[in-house]
């Protein structure tokens, strides 16, 4: 939960509203005519923005797929969780946090999202991008939790285990939180293949 000292002011709540007018409408498009058929102009009309606004809150159409918005809680809640998890188990309770914090008519949307990034192919640069920034930023959660310097190996390659994870458990399949669990928790176990019979 973000504290009343770092709560968003009118003028931040305003660009997140905008920003998330933008995606809503967008992901309403393109149900209805297909992602390729629909432009940026539209969107913009929909959303009731220009299109030089549109660019000003996504670099392109692939970024509107991007569910960067779900990040800061994710990473806020994980430097805060207790001290006596280990970084798997810290972040799994952070991702099951958003889960549970998010209603499941908000997921259908998600849902919709995520198919269409996974299943598109000019949406794969924008995800690769954003798997590397999910890495930095899991990266300097680390340093932040560990204290450690944000360029000790160990934090990058954990963070990039996590977010190996994700994407092994989201790809190619419906987003369920518990196949997200259970892979985190196979993770955290120390990915125990050998007691595997």
């Amino acid at each position: 939960m973000v504290s009343d000292d770092h709560a968003p002011g009118l003028r931040e709540r305003k660009k997140l509203r905008t920003r998330e007018t933008i995606r809503t409408e967008a992901l309403k498009l393109f149900e209805a005519n297909g992602y390729s058929a629909t432009t940026v102009e539209q969107i913009a009309e929909a959303a009731d923005v220009s299109p030089s606004t549109f660019f000003r809150y996504f670099t392109n159409k692939e970024a509107l797929l991007i569910p960067d918005q779900l990040m800061d809680p994710i990473i806020e809640t994980f430097i805060n969780a207790p001290a006596e998890l280990s970084p798997v188990g810290a972040y799994r309770l952070a991702v099951g946090q958003m889960f549970t914090g998010i209603s499941n008519t908000a997921w259908e949307p998600e849902r919709a999202r995520q198919n269409l990034m996974y299943t598109l192919p000019e949406a794969r640069g924008a995800l690769y991008t954003q798997y590397i920034d999910t890495i930095d930023q899991i990266t300097d959660a680390l340093a932040t939790r560990l204290n450690l310097p944000a360029d000790d190996l160990r934090l990058r390659t954990t963070a990039g285990a996590i977010t190996g994870v994700i994407m092994a458990s989201l790809h190619g399949a419906a987003m369920n939180p518990e196949d997200i669990y259970r892979a985190l928790d196979f993770l955290d176990a120390g990915l125990p293949l050998k007691d595997l019979d």
